[in-house]
């Protein structure tokens, strides 16, 4: 079950925001395995204010087009998926949306099925 947070600085149309979260699902269903229909996504627009980012840490360079892209999942969890699916997102990302290498941040987080509630307060 990955759950997939994707945050950028406001005013990408509705068509980027909708590509940049197929992009992430289809790098979820595709290099993490996880079930097709498997597809929970939220795009939060911010402020330039309120998306609060060091353009040069570790030597990227970074622009207002920055974004960042954190997935919470229980699969997925070996080394290579992990780095297969950062390499994804990100040629992805740049073949289809002209978005550079280095303004795509991605994190991820793993959790236990026990983790989660699907609904009506019950464990998964």
């Amino acid at each position: 079950m990955p759950f997939a947070r994707i945050d950028l600085i406001q005013g990408k149309t509705p068509e980027y925001r909708a590509a940049v979260a197929d992009i992430v699902y289809r790098g979820v269903i595709d290099i993490l395995k996880a079930p097709d229909g498997d597809r929970f996504v939220v795009v939060g627009e911010h402020t330039a204010e309120n998306l609060i980012y060091d353009p040069k840490f570790l030597g990227f360079s970074r622009s207002p087009d920055f974004m960042l892209i954190q997935v919470t999942s229980t699969v997925g969890n070996e080394r290579d998926t992990k780095f297969a699916f950062y390499r994804f997102i990100a040629d992805e990302l740049k073949t289809k949306l002209a978005i550079r290498a280095d303004d795509i941040m991605i994190n991820m987080v793993f959790v236990d099925k026990e983790d989660w509630s699907f609904g009506d307060g019950q464990p998964w």
